[in-house]
C-alpha cells in the first residue's frame, strides 16, 4: 500500500502517468549528454567518461529528478508523502543501497545506454530484498535476483532516446565540430543531419555559445536559417511549424525542436512558401 501510494504520488507530481514517460527518459538523456559533451571533448559514448564523471551523474539525476517533481531534500535524499526516500541511479544492471537507506523506501532510476531503455521504480529496503554479504567497503549492497519482484514499477523496459551523436556516423561528427565558429557549426549539423528531430540541447552543445538560439534565426541574412535557405535547406520547428512538418511527412517535432530538409519537388516548395518561407 505504501509503494501504491508513493507511486500515485510521484504520477501527480509529474503531472500524470502520460508525461512521467514522456519527460523522465528525456531528462536522464540530458544528464548524461551533458557529461559526454561531444562537441566539446569528441567523447560519443557513456562508457568514455572517467570514473568520478560517472559517480556524478547519479548526484546530477537526483537533483534533477527533485526539482523536476517538486520534492524538498529530507534525511535521505528527498521527502514524498511524509516519508523519507532515498533516490538510486545506475546504467548498469543493480544499485548500491547504503546502510542507512534500510527500512525506507527508495527510488531506483536506471539507463540501459545499450538497448535505449529505461527504468523507474519503488522498493522498500530491507534485508531479505538485498545481496547476501557484507557488501563493499561502504558497506553497500545491490538488489538481489529475488528482490527485483518487490519493486514497483512506474517504468519498465520503457523507450529511451539514444545519444544523438552515437546515431551519427563519426566522419559527420568530425565535420560539424571542427567548423571554426558557432554558426558554421549549426549550419553543419542541419546540412548533415536532416530528416529527423534534433533538440534545443544538442544545437547548443554544437554552438558552444551563450545565445545559441540565434544561430537557428535568420539573423538579417547572417544566421544559419537563411545560410540553410540558400542552400535549399529549410530549417523548421516543433514550435513554429508543426502543420508544415507534418505536410512534408517529416517525423514529429516536439516543441523546442528542430528539423531540417531539403525540399525534392515544386509541390513541396510551394507548400513552404505558403507557410512564409521564400524559395530561394
Amino acid at each position: 500500500m505504501l509503494l501504491k501510494s508513493l507511486a500515485d504520488e510521484i504520477e501527480s507530481r509529474a503531472g500524470g502517468a502520460s508525461p512521467l514517460a514522456d519527460e523522465m527518459p528525456i531528462m536522464l538523456r540530458e544528464c548524461i549528454d551533458a557529461l559526454i559533451n561531444t562537441p566539446r571533448t569528441g567523447r560519443r559514448d557513456f562508457n568514455d567518461l572517467e570514473k568520478v564523471e560517472k559517480t556524478f551523474i547519479g548526484t546530477h539525476v537526483e537533483i534533477v529528478v527533485r526539482k523536476f517533481l517538486r520534492l524538498e531534500k529530507g534525511i535521505l535524499d528527498t521527502v514524498i508523502l511524509g516519508h523519507d526516500v532515498d533516490i538510486k541511479f545506475t546504467t548498469g544492471d543493480n544499485w548500491t543501497i547504503p546502510p542507512e537507506a534500510y527500512g525506507h523506501p527508495c527510488l531506483v532510476i536506471a539507463a540501459d545506454e545499450e538497448r535505449s531503455l529505461c527504468y523507474m521504480g519503488l522498493i522498500i529496503i530491507r534485508p531479505e530484498v538485498m545481496h547476501a554479504g557484507a557488501g563493499n567497503r561502504d558497506a553497500k549492497r545491490g538488489i538481489s535476483t529475488e528482490g527485483f519482484g518487490n519493486i514497483l514499477w512506474l517504468l519498465c523496459d520503457h523507450p529511451y532516446p539514444p545519444n544523438f551523436w552515437r546515431t551519427v556516423e563519426s566522419s559527420v561528427v568530425e565535420r560539424i565540430t571542427s567548423a571554426r565558429s558557432g554558426n558554421e557549426r549549426v549550419v553543419a549539423l542541419f546540412e548533415n543531419v536532416q530528416g529527423r528531430p534534433i533538440s534545443r540541447d544538442v544545437i547548443d552543445a554544437t554552438a558552444r555559445q551563450k545565445d545559441f538560439t540565434r544561430r537557428t534565426r535568420a539573423d538579417n541574412g547572417r544566421g544559419s536559417r537563411d545560410t540553410l535557405l540558400r542552400q535549399g535547406i529549410l530549417l523548421l520547428t516543433g514550435t513554429k511549424h508543426p502543420e508544415l512538418i507534418q505536410g512534408l511527412g517529416l517525423p514529429f517535432c516536439r516543441r523546442g525542436e528542430y528539423i531540417s530538409y531539403s525540399p525534392k519537388t515544386d509541390a513541396e516548395w510551394t507548400m513552404a512558401e505558403s507557410h512564409g518561407i521564400p524559395r530561394p
